[in-house]
């Protein structure tokens, strides 16, 4: 805290508790909720046992029956699901907001970490929520480019070469694959440089671009800009639960729970990336007017709205249609109002308006872990500049940028929205434990915000938390295992030797004052 306090680290406190909602809503309604749902619905098979959740694992040890290659859909018990991923995300909300008041210094899980449960904790908690920003946002810059060219051929019936808005191994599946789909393109053929054929997806690209420049320019801008796409999205969402309310069949919301509890918990396994997000608001702690009371209302105030909006919605979805058509659906939210066009145009434009605000709030929460982890030593001090009349991390911004934007339009990362999941829940897990922690280690400290029956809420979050993870594919736990072994060698190599708290630098006692106001 005393260090953010800086004159040349300060940055613009413009944010109050609105600002911070809208940011967590900003942040959690987008991909998730309008391409998971459907999966969450229907289930879905696997075709080998490495893309098998361990949790099938575990049951067909304590049963003695065979291992089953997929997860059961929640079916119209969706709702049940939905509140049950918020509900592991609600006690992990309020680690983060009590935290959040304690430390209102950027870098949110990884900060947390950092003076809860010491250096190495936090450098493992710094990498693996990369996992979660600049991961995520790769699959959520593919997604939103494929939203635009359907958005574009519908609404304006322009259409794109598939070599200039795929990357060359969707391209190339396309035009393997043939049929209808390649109608919604104006040219099938690959161009070729050298002798090999290349295809870039470019609205990928100029995506993330765009978001990048508006960070760079001003977190006051950024703002504004995201509330401005949060008031858009929300109205298309209340508009899918009021319209569609009236296209409910209540004969299809039977059998109500068609896969028992099983499938309710793997409906939640699989919907709980919908809820990611939440987090990024710890993120702009030290560009917030009064961190300590306004963190915890935007913390909690956006994911409580969300989870509202999202319980309706999946009720008035699964009375629509039954909910075995929303089998391998990866649009259900528009496949829903198939019967009207109009209607189906706009939901895939709250959708796309739903993946740019998902996409601004993740890059802008990623620069500034990074710049956290450079004040620290951990990462070289080139990356903790703050842009002398912007008052912004412009260098990891402009390099978070540049990765993700490259990237995103080089490569299908679509298998990796897994590894952006079991990043997250691990996160999660660590500062629900550096509550429980920082209770006893330093029990006199001030909590502006305080998590209610602790340590017990804390743990139930670890063990919530745990199970969800246990819900992931076995591919994804040796990924993620893989992952963090390229951290820790980066750390041994790097980090300890220029580490600040090493070095006697980062040592003392610290002043518990937010640093001041910069009037603008």
């Amino acid at each position: 805290m005393a260090e953010a306090a800086a004159p040349e680290r300060q940055m613009k406190r413009t944010l109050n508790a609105f600002d911070l909602t809208c940011i967590g809503i900003g942040a959690i309604i987008g991909t998730g909720i309008f391409a998971l749902i459907g999966t969450a619905i229907a289930g879905q098979t696997f075709p080998t046992r490495l893309e098998t959740p361990i949790l099938n694992f575990i049951q067909a040890w304590l049963s003695g029956a065979d291992v089953i290659l997929g997860r059961a859909g929640a079916g119209p018990a969706v709702a049940i699901s939905l509140f049950v991923a918020a509900l592991a995300c609600g006690f992990a909300a309020l680690c983060y907001a009590e935290l959040a008041s304690m430390i209102p210094v950027s870098g949110s899980a990884y900060t947390y970490s950092y003076a809860t449960l010491g250096e190495i904790i936090a450098w493992i908690i710094g990498w693996d929520l990369i996992l979660e920003y600049a991961v995520g946002n790769m699959a959520v810059a593919v997604g939103w480019s494929g939203y635009f060219v359907k958005l574009c051929g519908s609404l304006f019936g322009l259409k794109f070469p598939i070599w200039a808005v795929n990357d060359y191994r969707t391209a190339s599946d396309l035009i393997a694959k043939g049929g209808e789909t390649l109608k919604d393109f104006s040219s099938t053929t690959l161009p070729t440089i050298a002798g090999h054929p290349i295809a870039l997806n470019f609205p990928a690209l100029a995506i993330v671009a765009a978001v990048t420049v508006l960070l760079v320019y001003g977190i006051r801008e950024s703002a504004k800009t995201n509330t401005m796409i949060v008031i858009i999205k929300v109205a298309v969402v209340v508009f899918f639960i009021s319209f569609g309310a009236f296209m409910v069949h209540p004969t299809n919301w039977h059998p109500y729970v068609p896969n028992g509890f099983a499938g309710v918990m793997s409906g939640a396994a699989i919907i709980f990336f919908a809820f990611i997000g939440f987090d990024a608001v710890s993120t702009t702690a030290e560009e917030t007017k009064n961190p300590r009371r306004d963190m915890p209302i935007g913390i909690i105030a956006s994911l409580i709205i969300c989870t509202l909006l999202y319980v309706l919605m999946g009720t008035v979805l699964a009375g629509i249609k039954k909910y075995t058509v929303y089998l391998g659906d990866p649009a259900a939210a528009a496949t829903a109002f198939a019967s009207k066009p109009w209607a189906e145009a706009l939901i895939s434009a709250g959708a796309l308006a739903g993946m740019t605000s998902v996409l601004l709030v993740f890059q802008l929460g990623q620069p500034r872990i990074f710049m956290a982890m450079a004040r620290d030593g951990l990462l070289p001090q080139y990356f903790a500049r703050i842009h002398p009349r912007f008052r912004t991390p412009y260098v990891t911004t402009i390099w978070t940028g540049v990765v993700v934007g490259g990237v995103a339009m080089l490569v299908d990362i679509g298998s990796l929205s897994d590894l952006t999941n079991i990043g997250t829940l691990f996160a999660f897990i660590l500062v629900c434990v550096g509550v429980a922690v920082l209770r006893q280690t330093d029990a006199g400290r001030s909590r502006p915000f305080r998590v209610p029956l602790a340590p017990l809420f804390p743990i139930v979050g670890v063990l919530l938390c745990f199970v969800l993870m246990l819900s992931l594919p076995v591919l994804t736990w040796i990924r993620f295992f893989v992952w963090l072994g390229i951290g820790l060698l980066i750390y041994f190599l790097y980090s300890v030797r220029h580490s600040k708290l090493r070095r006697g630098i980062d040592t003392g006692i610290t002043e518990d004052i937010p640093p001041p106001l910069i009037k603008t």
